[in-house]
């Protein structure tokens, strides 16, 4: 079986395809119109979360019922208009006009621009549970001088904006005005009776096993033609390759090695970049990480290369700094090649046997698939080969946040973690994981990261106005992360998708965070 690798097109991660294998029994797909996949599964799932304010994945499913203003084409090439049919930016890059769809809630209201006010709002206050606030803190005023147009005006230019706002989903002002910011986190309206504008509505969740959305029939870009569609819930990716392959459901996220084993006459395989870079992150508050040298020493104990070639089967591509893309690496940076024997010089300079020796380091991740246990092991063996003893420790994802986002973080849970943030398809996407100013509660710098030149380079992109000089700011940022090192990057590598032959106009995509993208919902079926 052949896949697309890293230097593929995405036009060919782009899943026009078929889909759905009949459902044995008294399945949920009974009635021929229901569509019933494992969308959640993967990294770019967020199974369980339905508050789409706290979500940092999971927006393929999310897309579904709720929609932004904004949104990626099909590949992931330029932002488009959604529930902003048009949009203008000023050439100070300080205004933002949008001209709004005409389209209605779930429950038949008016979508207006007092909508987009509210939800910009909610999304800058912090006690709602937001993972936004520090993204759209440039944001000083939302004017709405008419029910279709929406205003904002920025205090300095933000040059990652439209890319928040395409996962920033607009609320309904009169559904959720009534209830107080400090309960809206976890309130049950979200699971229970929540309404967006998007082509299908939510119907019914039951606990740990699915959520239900139906068609609806009054969607601005015409009734969708499945009738349902079901997101099941599966422990694990092993879980939800068996259901696929015994016709359960008709799609989902698979490994690289789980890809080969399904049947071209019946599924397609979606193969692309994942958009995201994985990385070895190093806790600022821990002692052990100061001197830059042992994180140097962590780089070059790690052949990555190898790593690549024996459990990625090549689909993966080496990262010297947040980036991999030619146009945003400088070509002078440091390669960090393989050399246990200099990891260990550096070590012993640092002072290593009095910093830590041969002390356990809990290293932390949310990856708990096969590949990600090999990736792990090996990179544990390749460290334990120059002095530094990582324990891996593999919990789910709700473990993993509950523990790097706690009021009062237990420093010793987390010294290390292995994860991945969003480097593309725009790269100020990565500013929310190394911007000192993007510390929780503000933000995703979990790791506490505080270096001025990191800093600095990504507040220099963030503020360009010129388009002509982003990728050279880009490349600053690459470098500072290349020579200061907040975390000991790895690679990026492919994604896979599996979707049954049997559906029609399907669009499914291997991107950072689930998308969200321009999937045309409403237009997915079912071959008779």
């Amino acid at each position: 079986m052949k896949f697309t690798t890293m230097a593929s097109t995405l036009a060919l991660a782009t899943a026009i395809v078929a889909g759905m294998a009949a459902q044995p029994g008294e399945s949920l797909a009974a009635d021929g119109g229901t569509l019933t996949g494992a969308f959640d599964v993967g990294p770019g799932g967020f199974q369980g979360n339905f508050n789409p304010l706290m979500a940092t994945a999971g927006f393929t499913w999310l897309s579904l019922y709720f929609e932004p203003l904004v949104i990626w084409d099909q590949d992931l090439a330029a932002i488009q208009g959604a529930l902003a049919e048009s949009y203008e930016v000023s050439e100070d890059k300080l205004t933002y006009t949008f001209h709004l769809a005409d389209a209605t809630w779930h429950d038949g209201e008016a979508f207006t621009s007092e909508d987009v006010k509210f939800t910009i709002d909610l999304a800058q206050q912090g006690e709602t549970g937001t993972v936004f606030a520090a993204r759209l803190g440039a944001i000083e005023t939302v004017e709405t001088p008419d029910d279709r147009t929406a205003i904002l005006t920025l205090s300095e230019p933000n040059a990652g904006l439209l890319n928040t706002l395409t996962q920033l989903m607009m609320l309904p002002q009169h559904a959720l005005s009534e209830i107080p910011a400090d309960n809206l986190a976890r309130n049950e309206w979200w699971s229970t009776s929540p309404i967006g504008t998007g082509p299908f509505a939510f119907s019914e969740y039951v606990t740990d096993q699915y959520v239900e959305l139906v068609a609806n029939p009054d969607y601005r870009e015409g009734t969708p033609k499945l009738d349902r569609i079901i997101n099941r819930y599966f422990e694990n990716t092993a879980a939800a390759v068996a259901a696929l392959k015994a016709g359960e459901i008709s799609i989902s996220y698979v490994e690289a090695d789980d890809a080969a084993t399904f049947d071209e006459e019946a599924f397609n395989v979606i193969a692309g970049q994942s958009y995201v870079v994985n990385y070895l992150g190093f806790n600022n508050e821990v002692p052990l990480w100061e001197d830059t040298r042992v994180r140097r020493a962590v780089m070059h104990a790690i052949n990555r290369e190898a790593i690549i070639e024996s459990l990625y089967g090549g689909a993966a591509e080496a990262a010297n700094c947040g980036y991999v893309a030619d146009h945003l690496v400088p070509s002078d940076i440091d390669p960090y090649a393989y050399d246990p024997e200099k990891a260990q010089q550096l070590l012993e300079e640092a002072g290593w046997e009095e910093i830590n020796g041969d002390e356990p380091i809990t290293l932390l991740t949310y990856y708990t698939n096969p590949l990600a246990t090999n990736v792990l092991a090996a990179m544990q063996a390749m460290l334990a080969q120059v002095g530094i003893n990582v324990v891996p420790k593999a919990v789910d994802v709700p473990t993993y946040n509950a523990t790097i986002y706690a009021q009062e973080p237990d420093w010793s849970q987390f010294p290390m973690v292995y994860a991945g943030l969003q480097n593309g398809p725009d790269p100020s996407a990565i500013n929310i994981g190394l911007n000192e100013a993007q510390i929780p509660p503000a933000g995703a710098n979990f790791l506490r990261v505080r270096m001025p030149e990191v800093t600095d380079a990504l507040n220099a992109a963030l503020n360009e106005t010129d388009t002509s000089q982003l990728d050279a700011r880009y490349q600053d940022v690459c470098q500072a992360m290349n020579e200061n090192l907040p975390w000991g990057t790895m690679w990026v590598a492919s994604r896979y998708g599996v979707a049954s032959k049997d559906l029609e106009n399907f669009v499914w995509l291997p991107a950072p965070a689930g998308g969200p993208y321009d999937a045309n919902a409403e237009d997915w079926a079912i071959a008779e």
